[in-house]
């Protein structure tokens, strides 16, 4: 139970460090894109990565050439999908969430934090963290695609074609006033 010999003590030990090498070279060939910040897809290829590592580990019925083929065809498949989604609308809307509008010209949109699961609190922390005072200083709170708030601040010259991609909220939606 707690031991049973030292071949597979040694397997694992020799296999963990090959199969460790060949996943950093994996990634390291594949690219920056590889490793930025997540979304949803990045995180099933990251999960799967890490549940054929703990196969390729401590199964002895999966060799080492079998997981490393297995980190390979899902780094390939997350390039190729990460390629065509730079590339594709239809790929792109298939694999990542939309940014959403959390806070438009100092005022809470209720609908839109329900709908995000996000708490008003979280918001406040985010235009606090960003330096500002009062949420009627801010543009906009955006909960982006991997998860992380983007407060912006007023432009100088009223733009905000940094919002473009970001769906606006209807005329009910502004429902908290600004503090």
């Amino acid at each position: 139970m707690f031991f049973d010999d030292w071949t597979g003590l040694l397997r694992t030990l020799v296999v963990g460090v090959l199969a460790y090498i060949a996943i950093i070279i994996l990634l390291r060939i594949t690219g920056k894109r590889t490793l930025s910040k997540m979304n949803a897809f990045d995180m099933i290829v990251t999960v799967a990565l890490g549940s054929t590592l703990a196969t390729v580990l401590l199964s002895q019925s999966v060799a080492l050439a079998e997981g490393i083929l297995g980190f390979a065809v899902l780094i390939f498949l997350q390039m190729i999908v990460a390629w065509a989604s730079a590339r594709w609308q239809g790929v792109r809307d298939l694999v990542k969430a939309e940014p959403t509008l959390l806070l438009h010209k100092g005022n809470i949109l209720d609908k839109a934090l329900l709908d995000a699961r996000v708490a008003p609190e979280e918001v406040m922390a985010a235009v606090r963290s960003s330096g500002f005072a009062s949420l009627a200083q801010v543009e906009a709170v955006v909960l982006e695609t991997d998860g992380t708030f983007s407060v912006v601040g007023p432009s100088s010259d009223g733009s905000t074609s940094a919002l473009a991609n970001v769906p606006k909220p209807g005329p009910a939606a502004h429902s908290s006033d600004a503090a």
